[in-house]
């Protein structure tokens, strides 16, 4: 099927749920902003991180909505200088949890490979987040997350969404609102959670195998960019979004200069340029219905740099990639039911005349698509779960996915040189207070990087990564 005739079908298959859901008239979550706000976590959330319409429109508005006294500072001609609460919006956010793998992994100290690595990983902490969350100054707000992982045992930054915005009336009542983000994550702007960053499953363990494709706007650039976009959001429901993004890598150093800058060849992945990012949305609210459709896309064109540890200079031939997605969200609140149905599909096309030239790909183009879709429940916004698909396929490439070497244990490889992943989550989840939410989490692989059985050609099932993971979640 063509993208195009794709494309076609998603909409119109966004057009009947528009349309089974009656709705034919028109009508992030830390304790921070719930503390600048006055109003309890379910004002802008349905469960946290979730958000509400409110949620998303408070998010446009630049964080900066706020019920507390504040210090202030006027000019001669009553300006505003300072507006500043006297209550920092500061929130801390932990994640303890326990992962069970259904096979684990071999253990590659053993030299014959026969040993097992420990299975039943306890993370304590999993994860500790510090935020800034909330208004800056009039007008200007940020989410700024500083992020402890025991993955890489070290404190780094994590997402960053520093925005300005204003509002105006307009005739007829209906409101203009338009700002720019400064952000280093494609999507972690983006009012609705079905796009990447801020997408289901919103926790998940860092302690399975993970498949060995993703497209670039799908997390592959998180924290690895700086992108300046400019918004307008016209009367809640019209949404539109462009801007580019530029690499800012954190932790490397310039040989010559020995500071973080400018980048060369040491550097792996490097943006050529500026890459640019786009995203148009519609959202209809009735009652309690809302309805969203959307697409969002990026193009980016990279120059290798480092490859496999040898620095390339950062000229000539460059890799390009050119997402594109929709997106489609339903959500119903009610006062003691809330639905939400979210789904998004990202075709990815790569022209990588650069690792040709070098020989590190077999083929000079190949194509990437992810879909995923997720149906959530909450009973008093207590008691709910979420039910979820996800699939991954694209060209297969014998340098792109490769098969296991000589002695190599498998695990993270395809022996048939394919991407293509597919499997449920069902998570069901306890929340005794808005800020703590207990988390049981069931991973179920169909396929993994390109097949059922004896996918990495070492003997190694796409079952066999099928996880359990359990979570304390909780934000102050």
């Amino acid at each position: 099927m063509t993208q195009r005739a794709w494309t076609f079908r998603f909409w119109m298959g966004a057009i009947v749920v528009l349309s089974a859901a009656g709705l034919v008239e028109r009508a992030e979550a830390v304790p921070s902003f719930a503390r600048q706000t006055g109003m309890a976590c379910e004002a802008c959330h349905t469960v946290y991180p979730e958000l509400t319409h409110f949620g998303r429109t408070f998010k446009a508005n630049g964080y900066v909505l706020d019920n507390l006294r504040q210090v202030r500072g006027v000019n001669a001609r009553r300006g505003e200088l300072l507006d500043l609460s006297q209550t920092p919006p500061i929130s801390i956010m932990a994640q303890v949890s326990w992962t069970q793998m259904q096979t684990s992994v071999p253990d590659v100290q053993n030299p014959d490979v026969s040993g097992f690595a420990q299975n039943g990983t306890v993370a304590f902490p999993q994860q500790i987040s510090l935020f800034y969350a909330g208004k800056i100054a009039p007008r200007l707000g940020a989410f700024i997350q500083l992020t402890y992982g025991n993955d890489s045992g070290s404190i780094g930054i994590d997402n960053v969404d520093l925005r300005f915005a204003d509002m105006h009336i307009l005739p007829q009542d209906k409101s203009l609102v338009y700002g720019v983000s400064l952000n280093n994550n494609p999507t972690v702007q983006d009012l609705w959670n079905t796009t990447p960053a801020f997408g289901f499953p919103y926790a998940a363990s860092n302690a399975t195998v993970g498949s060995i494709a993703a497209s670039q706007i799908d997390g592959t650039l998180g924290q690895d960019v700086a992108g300046l976009t400019a918004y307008l959001y016209w009367n809640e429901s019209v949404y539109a979004e462009f801007g580019v993004y530029r690499s800012a890598k954190q932790g490397d150093a310039n040989a010559v200069t020995g500071a973080a800058g400018p980048l060369d060849g040491t550097s792996s992945n490097v943006i050529s340029g500026v890459a640019p990012y786009w995203r148009v949305a519609y959202e209809y609210t009735h009652d309690r219905h809302s309805i969203e459709v959307g697409v969002y896309g990026l193009s980016v064109s990279m120059l290798p740099g480092l490859t496999d540890d040898v620095p390339t200079p950062l000229s000539g031939a460059k890799n390009e990639f050119r997402d594109v997605a929709e997106d489609v969200q339903y959500q119903f609140l009610g006062d003691e039911h809330i639905f939400t149905f979210e789904a998004t599909r990202i075709h990815e096309n790569m022209d990588l005349n650069a690792s040709f030239v070098a020989g590190s790909v077999a083929n000079s183009s190949n194509d990437l698509t992810t879909i995923r879709a997720t149906g959530t429940y909450y009973f008093r916004r207590m008691i709910g779960g979420t039910i979820g698909y996800f699939s991954t396929t694209g060209s297969t490439d014998a340098g792109l996915y490769a098969s296991p070497g000589a002695g190599d244990p498998g695990v993270v490889t395809s022996a048939s040189n394919s991407p293509d992943t597919k499997g449920w989550v069902a998570e069901i989840n306890y929340v005794p207070w808005l800020n703590t939410k207990l988390s049981l989490q069931y991973t179920a692989y169909s396929k993994f990087n390109g097949g059922g059985t004896n996918y990495d050609g070492v003997g190694r099932d796409a079952s066999d990564n099928n996880s359990w993971y359990a979570l304390l979640w909780f934000a102050y």
